[in-house]
């Protein structure tokens, strides 16, 4: 009998829903502990960082 390896399941969508669910309880401990601009200034990073992420990409 032979024992083929099938094809590895996507789990990109699972990947984008946590990172949604992580940034999120991140954003909201940031903005308990030191206020708005804090998750303001964070968000405008991960932004940037994004952003480079990509271009280097293309």
């Amino acid at each position: 009998m032979r024992n083929t390896p099938g094809s590895a399941p996507n789990f990109t969508q699972a990947a984008v829903f946590m990172f949604g669910v992580n940034i999120t309880w991140i954003f909201v401990v940031l903005w308990a502990i030191w206020g708005l601009l804090a998750v303001a200034a964070t968000g405008w990073a991960i932004n940037h960082v994004i952003t480079f992420i990509e271009k280097r990409r293309n």
